[in-house]
């Protein structure tokens, strides 16, 4: 048995494959559908970004169910991967796979990180979803209940509340059984607690109905606790005596997100690592090379990490500021991070948007996962055996995700974990 995880972003994929690769699983991130590139290297786990968060959502189901169609082989199962406060085209994307893979087991609570579902609804640390900056910011004046986003996709729901789930058991299988056997298309699971969320995994990886989950990592990281769930884990290649060396090329923080739980993060990084910080405005990457200030800036970020100092680069903000504009802001800051990333030893990115523009500016297809920093922190390393920085290691993070310290803990553990440690089920630095 393998997984394939379909998400729509890069940094969302990670988070939600994270789980498996801590749990000893050969995990692989890619951002390429069909995954080609991978070096003939099997994975227990694959997780495709099929980068749909701002597309239509026509064309994001089309790209969703053609990677599920092209990726798919017996023994494999789905899990969609959905943005915990509901951002991106969820709903058209499930609707989309829904007749390819059978009962859609939705379930996008993560209470590891505040998120959890009740009546079918968000609540981030107890607060309605639609009550929340991060919805207000992009949906406002929309529902954030599923059943209604599902329906007006086309998808036909029922409902699962926190007591039924917790029979548990034979008794909770035959619900579920039963829901399938009616046609309904999707069941919507509340879960409060993360025995919850155990309760469910366990209950649905047994099944042999056509079914397939959505969710964001807390379901997807139950999953992977699971014992047998792959049969028994292959051993991992030991680290070499040179990839056992402490980190000292320069790590670059690269932060898109404009939220505000990335402006904490990126005030406690600077008061505790104390490194230096540029802001690119936001109208020199939308005028690209024809902005008369591009090149500078470009070369002051080749200065910086000339020194061998740590940068931490980001994205302004101005009264122009479209949110649609995520894609095409980080692509012109990996433009100018472009030339100098070779002179890296660890990069941290913060929007999912921002690390795929960054990695594929140079070239980085795929990520073999290795460790957790914390919830939703992932660290990778490029995949390939022709990389030309084999000690460079990669964190991902969404960016209104994380607590206040996970760029510091990000950092920290670039800087401290020789990478000879690093090994799935690593966990470090879950505090400041």
């Amino acid at each position: 048995m393998s997984i394939l995880i379909i998400a729509d972003d890069l940094s969302g994929a990670a988070d939600c494959a994270i789980g498996f690769a801590s749990a000893g699983y050969r995990t692989v991130v890619t951002l390429d559908v069909p995954p080609q590139g991978l070096d003939g290297t099997a994975a227990d786990v694959i997780a495709a970004d099929t980068d749909t968060r701002r597309l239509a959502p026509v064309e994001a189901a089309q790209r969703t169910s053609a990677a599920w169609l092209a990726l798919r082989e017996p023994g494999r199962r789905l899990y969609k991967k959905i943005d915990s406060t509901l951002r991106g085209n969820w709903a058209a994307e499930v609707a989309a796979l829904q007749p390819l893979a059978g009962l859609a087991i939705v379930a996008p609570a993560f209470p590891a990180t505040g998120r959890t579902l009740l009546g079918g609804r968000v609540f981030v640390r107890g607060e309605p979803l639609e009550t929340t900056d991060t919805w207000k910011l992009e949906n406002a004046g929309r529902t954030a209940d599923l059943h209604v986003m599902l329906a007006q996709a086309g998808v036909s729901t029922a409902q699962l509340d926190v007591d039924a789930l917790r029979e548990g058991g034979q008794t909770l299988m035959a619900r579920i059984a039963a829901v399938a056997a009616s046609g309904t298309q999707a069941l919507v699971v509340d879960a409060e607690t993360k025995d919850d969320l155990i309760t469910l995994a366990r209950a649905t990886a047994q099944m042999d109905k056509a079914l397939f989950w959505v969710g964001s990592g807390g379901l997807a990281r139950e999953i992977a606790s699971l014992e047998g769930l792959f049969g028994p884990r292959a051993a991992r290649k030991g680290a070499s005596a040179s990839e056992g060396q402490r980190q000292q090329a320069p790590v670059l923080v690269l932060v898109g997100s404009l939220s505000a739980v990335s402006e904490r993060q990126c005030a406690m990084l600077r008061e505790r690592a104390g490194m230096i910080e540029l802001t690119v405005p936001p109208a020199v990457l939308r005028g690209g090379e024809g902005h008369a200030d591009l090149f500078q800036w470009q070369a002051r970020i080749g200065d910086a990490l000339g020194t061998g100092a740590d940068l931490l680069l980001r994205i302004g903000s101005d009264d122009a500021f479209d949110p649609a504009e995520g894609a095409l802001l980080s692509a012109a800051l990996a433009g100018l991070v472009k030339p100098h990333f070779a002179a890296l030893g660890g990069l941290i990115a913060t929007g999912g948007e921002t690390a795929r523009a960054m990695l594929s500016a140079v070239g980085v297809g795929s990520i073999e996962l290795i460790a957790e920093i914390e919830a939703g922190v992932a660290v990778g390393k490029p995949v390939g055996a022709s990389t030309r920085q084999p000690h460079l290691r990669i964190v991902t993070k969404a960016g209104a995700f994380g607590t206040d310290h996970a760029l510091f803990a990000a950092w920290r553990y670039l800087r401290e974990t020789p990478a000879a440690t690093v090994s799935a089920g690593t966990r470090s630095h879950d505090s400041a």
